[in-house]
């Protein structure tokens, strides 16, 4: 099975890098058969091939079960016109990866709050305000005149309906909880639209608890009880904010896994961005994109009835938090000493 590998903009290639040598251990320990193939996108590509995503490695995310894609650099990108394209919106809607799905554990006993967070997201990722995946043609804002800009927020019943199932069907496996965060307080239509299609869903689960929060009381409530939340459903912008507050209260940023899946391939992903400041220092965390990889595995392994795949996602998780648990496996980030490639063969090591 061959896996595409894009190292992206920043600390994409370290990044990178390390998550391939965990995966090449896992490899090695599992018999997986996994192939790589490498392709330069972001500001190499528009460097070398006059765009940060060429046609020919979309061909080649179409052909791949499973693609790894480090973090980009997307606002330094150029119009769409110029060989500009944010190769991550372009995965989510020409891919059909329309179900973001991040993960928030305290993986170093509590969260910054003192209390433990142990959630996931679900993130529908083709839709909502995000104006450059919301149109056939064209984007979704624009400005009629020079002092106003407008946006448009797209939402459909399918879009709604299929992340409410995804979302469901991991709650079933989890606590059996799902929490539908929405604004239909004021965004009657659409956010009534969203909820309409996670209430249907919620009916084919009657062993699963469905319950409807705010957006801005979610905000709150992740700070004073994250431990009320087990599965979480919602659109684009709010997942988005959301899940990256959920992840800085269970420990860090860097600390957090992230997948775009679709039904018939997976791309995984940090949830953190491209870093160009420490870039090609040897100090960036990678366990990001590691536990975005491990995350890789589990669907691979669910999607093409591949149990060792899930053996090896629980390995490096195990190993991970193993490392995790001693400030001295650590990496500078969170106060330890070891650098990108250091934290990558400890990781490795304890597989």
């Amino acid at each position: 099975m061959k896996i595409l590998v894009l190292p992206g903009d920043g600390i994409g290639p370290e990044i990178t890098e390390a998550t391939l040598a965990v995966l090449d251990r896992a490899n090695a320990r599992f018999n997986l058969g996994l192939e790589w193939q490498l392709e330069e996108i972001g500001l190499p590509a528009l460097r070398q091939r006059g765009s940060t995503l060429p046609a020919e490695v979309m061909e080649a995310a179409r052909a791949a079960p499973g693609i790894i894609l480090g973090p980009v650099d997307h606002l330094q990108y150029p119009p769409r016109d110029k060989g500009g394209v944010n190769p991550s919106g372009e995965f989510r809607v020409k891919l059909d990866l329309f179900a973001n799905i991040r993960p928030a554990r305290s993986r170093m006993g509590v969260g910054l709050t003192g209390k433990p967070v142990d959630l996931v997201i679900f993130r529908e990722c083709t839709e909502g305000f995000y104006a450059d995946r919301n149109m056939y043609q064209g984007i979704g804002e624009f400005m009629p005149t020079e002092d106003v800009a407008l946006a448009v927020r797209k939402v459909t019943a399918r879009q709604c309906e299929r992340i409410a199932r995804v979302a469901f069907e991991w709650a079933r496996r989890r606590r059996r909880k799902v929490t539908a965060v929405h604004k239909a307080n004021v965004l009657h239509i659409s956010e009534g639209l969203f909820l309409r299609e996670v209430r249907k869903v919620a009916k084919e689960f009657a062993d699963c608890v469905l319950e409807e929060v705010i957006v801005d009381a979610m905000a709150a409530l992740l700070l004073r009880d994250p431990q009320r939340f087990d599965c979480v459903v919602t659109g684009n912008m709010f997942g988005d904010i959301l899940s990256d507050e959920a992840s800085e209260l269970s420990g860090s940023l860097g600390l957090a896994g992230s997948v775009m899946a679709g039904d018939d391939r997976c791309c995984a992903q940090a949830q953190h961005g491209s870093a160009p400041d420490i870039a090609g220092q040897d100090k960036a965390n990678p366990t990001s994109l590691i536990l975005s990889a491990a995350m890789l595995l589990e669907w691979l392994g669910t999607r093409h009835a591949r149990p060792e795949f899930a053996r090896a996602a629980q390995s490096i998780e195990s190993a991970i938090d193993s490392a995790l648990k001693d400030a001295a496996t650590r990496t500078a980030d969170l106060g330890g000493k070891l650098g990108t490639r250091a934290f990558a063969a400890e990781i490795a090591g304890r597989m």
